[in-house]
């Protein structure tokens, strides 16, 4: 089951967020988005993405 950084919103599978080891992480959130063009993407900038990948775009 996929989970969201609380930090950067990134979705992930295991144990930890891959970009922030340090944060926490819930299973609880609502719609996804994949970026990938972290630079260009309105979104990306946004929600502050800074890897390519799939979030998580609202987190309860």
């Amino acid at each position: 089951m996929m989970k969201a950084c609380r930090t950067c919103r990134l979705l992930f599978e295991g144990e930890k967020c891959p970009s922030c080891p340090e944060s926490e992480s819930t299973r609880t959130f609502e719609g996804a988005v994949y970026i990938i063009d972290v630079e260009r993407s309105e979104i990306g900038k946004r929600i502050g993405a800074k890897v390519p990948g799939k979030y998580a775009l609202k987190l309860k």
